[in-house]
């Protein structure tokens, strides 16, 4: 049994990464429905959250189907760290992610994200005063390190586990790499196996399909899985690697009528958590992941993304599940591009 803390994660976990302009409640919504077991929030700027700005608030929203949940903090000031950590501890999440993993410019050049990379010391003594301002378990998420001359990530994970985080995430590339090229898993595996390290380990990055899921659980060690850009439009890839590890065999392709319901239960939570035209326009960037691969399906995509009106969005939705309701497309999740910050 994996554990954070006192909180159960079962054998194997998949975990949803926390991904901006992505991973908000809605988007969470279906993936829990889905099989994911633990879950983040968008990545909350620590500035934003003392300055009570609104998007940085709203971000601490939470709801009690998503539990376990964790908020991802970022910030490159200790002492600003430790406040947001406050006022999040008081959202009631189950745990406290702090992100140095982020690679955008705006992010990690600022000294905060995966920029904390080039600052071990820094790095460790934010993390000290993130748990002590809090009661709740702390995790990490980072990557190998800032660049191919400096992968200390070995290093990183012993300093983090002796001030007391509880968990961490690695994503397998470096912050030069972005999100390009293949991850390298091989030094998650060096620090799953160092015979220092007792808190779980959880590998990121690449993990597209049932097949990866099962290889690199054998052949890495890790504790679990985090999922990022796999799961963007494609919420059944959880339950598809739960199914394949308990039975070797994969789960039916979600059907259209799946993929419509899937799409409406995400439109309607979008409009119910941010009112009709911020939550309309939001469900833009959805559409196309939730039916990628379907011909000739430009007129329908046009039509979803150019609307405001929630009846023609239904409508149209409906007029997909009639038109390519034959259609099975393919199990294996598509890669999707993505440039935010898992």
């Amino acid at each position: 049994m994996v554990k954070i803390g006192d909180i159960e994660l079962g054998d194997f976990p998949l975990l949803l990464a926390p991904m901006e302009d992505v991973s908000d409640p809605p988007f969470r919504q279906v993936c829990k429905e889905n099989g994911a077991d633990l879950m983040y929030t968008e990545f909350v700027s620590s500035e934003g959250l003392i300055r009570n700005a609104a998007k940085s608030v709203q971000k601490l929203d939470i709801f009690e189907y998503e539990r376990p949940i964790g908020i991802q903090l970022f910030g490159s000031d200790p002492d600003t760290m430790a406040e947001c950590t406050r006022i999040a501890t008081a959202a009631n999440p189950d745990l406290i992610d702090i992100n140095y993993g982020c690679p955008v410019k705006k992010v990690a050049c600022r000294g905060a994200g995966a920029g904390l990379l080039q600052d071990i010391p820094m790095m460790t003594q934010m993390t000290k005063e993130v748990v002590e301002a809090t009661h709740l378990p702390v995790t990490v998420k980072t990557r190998l390190g800032w660049d191919e001359s400096t992968k200390n990530i070995e290093e990183v994970a012993e300093r983090l586990q002796d001030v007391g985080i509880q968990a961490l995430t690695i994503h397998g590339r470096t912050r030069s790499q972005m999100y390009k090229g293949e991850a390298d898993w091989s030094l998650i595996a060096k620090v799953k196996n160092n015979p220092r390290i007792k808190i779980p380990i959880f590998g990121n990055g690449d993990i597209d399909s049932p097949e990866k899921a099962l290889e690199y659980r054998n052949r890495f060690g890790v504790d679990g899985i985090m999922i990022g850009r796999a799961a963007i439009g494609y919420p059944w890839i959880f339950d598809e690697i739960k199914h394949f590890f308990a039975t070797g065999e994969h789960l039916t392709p979600p059907t259209m009528d799946q993929r419509v319901d899937a799409a409406k239960k995400h439109l309607i939570f979008s409009i119910e958590w941010k009112g009709d035209t911020l939550g309309m326009l939001e469900m833009r960037r959805h559409y196309s992941n939730y039916f990628r691969g379907l011909p000739h399906f430009k007129e329908y995509r046009m039509k979803l993304v150019k609307s405001l009106e929630k009846k023609e969005l239904f409508e149209t939705l409906e007029q997909i599940r009639r038109e390519f309701g034959e259609i099975v497309l393919q199990s294996k999740a598509v890669h999707v591009e993505y440039g935010g910050a898992d």
